[in-house]
């Protein structure tokens, strides 16, 4: 696995969009008991049938810790593969690798595939004081792993970021939110100017859009952006929506359509907004309160 002290930008590569062709999906193996129900029995059952339906349209590999692995090879139908993967939680989308890509190798780029990995620092979304929980040592390793096991050429960085809390067009612009990247429990020591930097040179983006907070009640994350809002397509935004008044997203959702009104991408497009409207209050019990819904795009 090669390794490079430069930006992934210095040789040429970018964050693509969530919808562009990709080779593969990685997914991590859940079976954390305090996170997951009855044992992760149930989630198991979950992730089998998103790994099946992706399974569809390209491979997929699933990590699994050495006391799940078995337990994975089983549930999974054979053209999927296993690997034995040590985490804390199966979060991949956030402790796993930003991928980055390129059209060609550039003249003086000393790598030669068009494809890269930004491994960044993790702190489980806030550290020993504001994390969800308090040792992150597997998920540390993941994205060096994953990278290992594809020899895919590795870009370090010691500045925390999740996967979740940046959203690309592929086109040179990213989504993101203050109240999570400039968090006091993320990189206190920088800047937002200085964070804005890091993320132009590893993510290959000239525009950041900030939106000042994410969606209400996402405290886990701190705002993360994927749960606010994503782009349908360059200049094109989606964005949790609700015309309820008293509800305390509507005055988040109102905040961020003014941004997104006044803001132009990297390409000097203004950015049409599509309000896609969150669900009114669901009650279920307080067991069945830690679940998530999220997606991901295929091929």
């Amino acid at each position: 696995m090669e390794e490079s002290r430069e930006s992934p930008a210095d040789h040429g590569f970018y964050m693509p969009a969530e919808w562009e062709p990709h080779a593969q999906t990685w997914i991590g193996w859940p079976e954390r008991q305090d996170n997951w129900r009855h044992n992760a029995l149930p989630a198991q059952r979950v992730f089998v049938d998103v790994a099946k339906a992706i399974s569809v349209f390209e491979p997929v590999t699933v990590c699994a810790s050495s006391a799940q692995w078995e337990n994975a090879r089983k549930q999974l139908p054979e053209e999927i593969r296993v690997v034995e993967m040590s985490m804390n939680d199966s979060w991949f989308r956030d402790s796993g690798p930003t991928f980055v890509v390129r059209k060609r190798p550039l003249k003086l780029s000393s790598l030669t595939r068009n494809i890269a990995g930004v491994d960044w620092n993790f702190n489980a979304w806030g550290g020993a004081d504001d994390g969800c929980y308090n040792d992150w040592s597997h998920d540390l390793l993941v994205s060096k792993k994953i990278l290992a096991v594809e020899r895919i050429p590795r870009f370090q960085h010691s500045m925390i970021l999740e996967g979740g809390s940046i959203h690309v067009d592929g086109e040179g612009t990213c989504l993101a939110t203050e109240e999570c990247l400039l968090n006091k429990n993320r990189n206190p020591h920088m800047s937002k100017e200085q964070i804005e930097e890091e993320l132009k040179r590893y993510l290959g983006v000239q525009t950041i859009i900030w939106l000042p907070r994410g969606l209400y009640g996402d405290d886990d994350t701190n705002g993360h952006i994927d749960n606010m809002c994503c782009f349908a397509k360059p200049g094109v935004v989606l964005l949790s929506w609700t015309d309820d008044e008293t509800d305390p997203q509507y005055e988040r959702s109102v905040e961020a359509l003014s941004v997104f009104s006044n803001s132009v991408d990297a390409r000097g497009r203004k950015i049409q907004v599509i309000k896609l409207h969150v669900p009114g209050p669901l009650y279920m019990t307080e067991e069945e309160s830690s679940g998530i819904i999220q997606a991901t795009i295929s091929n």
